[in-house]
């Protein structure tokens, strides 16, 4: 089911898509993209679901850009503040659905073994970095490769452009040997809940002591 070479490559040919072609809006906006409800083994759902973990970090990632943008208002930097939240709260959600939706597929053959040592990273925290690194090698290529750049700029990049290749090389590598020795009962791995709390009405402070039920006492 999990193949790392393949999730690199979805990752690869959606950062691209995405690049090129103008996005849907209801594929675009981080709220309407839907949590599947139900698992699904096929290849085309699985990847369905990498490729929407993928989406909100790309999404996030242009967000950020934009509150970087010099000369960006109060008001502007508030409202790309709410959307980065939100974004990265379903980028985070994605992550562990996709470790659910691989432990529901090991569960018909007594899998992960629970006496084999735990893995400190889950399939779904991994593909989440190369998702990641996905982006930066799109960008890193895209700097390197700038026609109006100053002396040096294209060296510098292509040399960074290195470093982020082999550095998924080997994550890859990782999440590949992670899932191997999951099948062969040598290692396990389980779902870690970031528990975010900034976006929780009553966990945080900041927002629950301005709530009108708060105020009017």
């Amino acid at each position: 089911m999990l193949s790392a070479n393949e999730i690199t490559n979805l990752h690869d040919q959606r950062t691209v898509a995405w690049h090129r072609e103008p996005a849907d809006p209801a594929e675009a906006a981080p709220a309407t993209i839907p949590i599947p409800q139900s698992i699904q083994e096929t290849t085309a759902d699985w990847l369905d679901l990498v490729a929407r973990q993928h989406r909100a970090n790309f999404e996030l990632w242009h967000i950020e850009d934009e509150a970087r943008a010099p000369g960006a208002t109060d008001a502007e930097m508030a409202e790309v503040k709410r959307r980065v939240d939100c974004t990265n709260q379903l980028r985070n959600d994605l992550a562990e659905e996709i470790d659910r939706v691989l432990l529901a597929s090991l569960e018909s053959q007594r899998l992960p073994n629970p006496a084999a040592p735990l893995n400190s990273e889950s399939p779904g925290m991994i593909i989440d970095r190369l998702s990641i690194l996905a982006l930066k090698i799109y960008h890193t290529r895209e700097e390197a490769e700038r026609p109006d750049a100053p002396p040096g700029h294209a060296e510098r990049n292509c040399e960074r452009l290195a470093i982020l290749e082999q550095q998924r090389a080997d994550l890859a590598g990782c999440l590949g040997q992670l899932w191997r020795e999951t099948l062969q009962g040598a290692r396990r791995f389980k779902i870690y809940q970031q528990l975010k709390m900034y976006n929780d009405l009553s966990l945080n402070p900041a927002i629950y002591r301005k709530l009108p039920w708060q105020t009017d006492r």
